[in-house]
């Protein structure tokens, strides 16, 4: 008995030995990707321009990395907070761990005063912060990469260009095991470039800005934090308030009976440029139905984008996934 005791002991031993190697392996051999580039992003007026149209209207950067007003509907961006990160993305919000959304601004102690081009890049493509932590992938990296290279740098011009801003934001604290999974996320994976031509075409240039604005990423239901096979731009992906209100995202395929199918182009326009229209931010109740989506930004896409992501969304498999989109509080 004592010797088949003294078995599983060695037998525990070696296994929280190998657990721990496993975890040490991890914790600092990962992640791997390559240093910075060394590169210098011109400050022209024509790519920062474009920076600050992908960045607001687009990819939507200075949605998270700003204070939103969930007083209004769909949050609008609280005036003079812009690129000052700070939003808290929690277990409240169904997140594992509490994530920060950093300073971007151009303040040299709390914002990316101190990164250099090269950093920030790399952090927009790889994943990848200034001491080689990793970022958790509500930081949309993956679609980040499939950026055309001098998109990603009229982006960086522009963030160069916001007004610095001091505000020392919290590191983020992921959950265990998440901690570890996200180290072995950033990868050294080449951008999926994307040939300037080809965004000539309609619908390519469609599926191009769907992408970078990360559209999936919401319009797609996850289980265990991958996407469900099938359910491409399906909705139904839940988005938990602090009050205990959930929210759906929407179908946006081309079912006609659960999807945007019956949508006319225009229809489709119309509603993101309704937006545009302050009045529609108006004042909600806290327990009323309120939106992640930030309507009030995707209301500033140029109307020949929207027409060309409604074309590549007509190309998509349609899915009759019907969903519920709003749970109020009990």
């Amino acid at each position: 008995m004592k010797k088949a005791l003294k078995i599983v002991g060695y037998v525990v031993m070696v296994i929280v030995a190998i657990a721990a190697a496993a975890v040490l392996y991890l914790q600092y051999a990962f992640p791997k990707v390559d240093a910075a580039p060394a590169i210098a992003v011109p400050k022209t007026p024509a790519l920062v321009e474009r920076g600050e149209y992908i960045a607001n209207h687009v990819a939507v950067c200075i949605d998270c990395h700003s204070t939103r007003d969930w007083s209004r509907y769909s949050g609008p961006l609280a005036p003079g907070t812009e690129g000052k990160g700070g939003d808290i993305f929690d277990h409240s919000l169904g997140f594992p761990g509490t994530f920060y959304a950093r300073n971007i601004t151009s303040d040299k102690e709390t914002g990316l005063g101190n990164w250099t081009d090269g950093e920030i890049y790399r952090a927009m493509t790889k994943g990848v912060s200034k001491n080689g932590e990793p970022l958790f992938p509500l930081m949309p990296y993956k679609a980040f990469n499939q950026m055309s290279k001098q998109d990603i740098y009229s982006v960086i011009a522009y963030i160069r260009t916001l007004a610095p801003i001091k505000n020392k934001v919290q590191n983020s604290e992921p959950d265990f095991p998440i901690s570890l999974i996200m180290r072995t996320m950033p990868t050294n994976d080449e951008l999926n470039v994307v040939e300037e031509t080809a965004l000539g075409n309609e619908v390519l240039r469609g599926k191009y800005l769907l992408t970078i604005a990360s559209c999936s990423d919401c319009h797609t239901p996850q289980e265990k934090g991958a996407p469900i096979a099938g359910k491409n731009f399906a909705g139904g992906m839940e988005f938990q308030f602090p009050n205990g209100s959930v929210l759906r995202s929407a179908n946006i395929t081309p079912d006609k009976q659960n999807g945007i199918g019956a949508w006319s182009e225009d229809d489709f326009v119309h509603r993101f440029k309704s937006f545009s229209n302050p009045e529609m931010a108006q004042k909600v109740d806290m327990k009323a139905m309120n939106t992640v989506m930030p309507w009030t930004m995707y209301a500033g896409m140029k109307e020949k984008d929207l027409r060309a992501i409604y074309k590549y969304l007509r190309t998509v498999e349609p899915n009759n996934n019907k969903v519920v989109r709003f749970t109020a509080a009990p």
